[in-house]
């Protein structure tokens, strides 16, 4: 535990941004999750709204630092991957 005044604001902001992140990482997956759930169900109209939510979760975490831009990317190319295969005609 530090004892110098400085050292002791800095290790209570470093602990309220950790908590912070924790907090908006878990919002992320959990947006990711309801979407998964919603193409497991094969529910095209739930799968959708959870899209819009997810993607713009990723892409705020992205601008914030949170994930990697890539790392977003990936993840949105993925989410829209599955989203195309639930969508598309059967031929």
């Amino acid at each position: 535990m530090p004892n110098i005044k400085s050292a002791i604001k800095r290790t209570k902001q470093i602990e309220k941004r950790r908590a912070q992140r924790a907090s908006q990482k878990s919002d992320l997956r959990s947006a990711v999750r309801s979407f998964e759930k919603a193409v497991a169900a094969n529910d095209v109209e739930l799968a959708k709204s959870t899209l819009l939510v997810a993607v713009k979760k990723l892409d705020k975490a992205a601008t914030k630092g949170l994930i990697h831009k890539n790392a977003a990317n990936r993840q949105k190319s993925r989410l829209m991957k599955k989203m195309n295969t639930l969508t598309a005609p059967v031929a």
